[in-house]
């Protein structure tokens, strides 16, 4: 059984979708949850339904993107709970397009957040795990970071998201903390309901699980790192995909 009773967790993007379901567990497990997004509405929907369901869990507004407003995420929780146990960067968006049509402001938009929006959590995390020696960060990746036909901006930047992942297992490991990726497959959220219903069943016809993975099915994972039982893995690449990388 994994128990979180005691941490003290950070969601990045977590008003709905994806998000919102790593927030979710992360409390049901005794996480208090600070749950972040630029959604105030979902933000504040997740924490009522978190707190009604008996959990801990407070909102914090936040751009990712603003190297300021990420610091103060980071640092705000730990100068009002003392200590940051779990990091999970899940915040993304996506400007998808031709790479001979992208504009630079879809490929700013997404590399901002996508990959620089990790780095500047990461950053002061790091800093105050260090001190604590202990900590454990998730970041979201996306099978997508192995290439994807009209997503060069995303692809770019969930590969970078793995190499800053390394980069950091290598550097923190001798401080107690680890550093590990989450590859999530074709995840059913609002944001690929929204699909129309011909790419939904080519999507799923490629999964060899024969369905939509779901928030929990990558929560499950991100608890499991989260926890004890998980320190001794770190600076891998995990996919969460029903075996559609295959």
């Amino acid at each position: 059984m994994i128990d979180l009773t005691g941490k003290v967790s950070i969601v990045t993007g977590s008003a709905r979708g994806l998000g919102r379901g790593i927030a979710m567990k992360l409390a049901s497990l005794g996480a208090l949850v600070i749950v972040s997004d630029l959604n105030k509405e979902g933000t504040e929907s997740t924490v009522n339904e978190i707190i009604e369901l008996g959990g801990k869990a407070e909102s914090f507004l936040c751009n990712v993107a603003d190297k300021e407003q990420a610091r103060k995420l980071v640092e705000e929780t730990v100068e009002k709970h003392g200590k940051l146990d779990i990091l999970v960067n899940n915040a993304g968006i996506n400007r998808d397009g031709m790479l001979h049509k992208m504009d630079h402001e879809q490929w700013d938009a997404v590399l901002n957040v996508n990959l620089t929006g990790v780095f500047n959590t990461m950053q002061p995390a790091s800093a105050i795990m260090r001190e604590q020696q202990n900590g454990r960060i998730i970041n979201i990746s996306s099978a997508s970071w192995l290439g994807n036909v009209g997503q060069a901006n995303y692809a770019a930047a969930k590969a970078g998201v793995v190499g800053l992942t390394k980069t950091a297992a290598r550097e923190l490991a001798k401080k107690g903390i680890t550093a590990n990726a989450i590859c999530p497959g074709f995840i059913d959220t609002d944001m690929t309901r929204g699909v129309p219903e011909k790419v939904w069943d080519l999507m799923v016809s490629k999964i060899p699980a024969g369905r939509a993975g779901t928030p929990e099915d990558v929560a499950n994972c991100i608890a499991f790192l989260a926890s004890e039982q998980a320190s001794y893995i770190n600076g891998e690449v995990i996919n969460v995909g029903g075996g559609m990388v295959l």
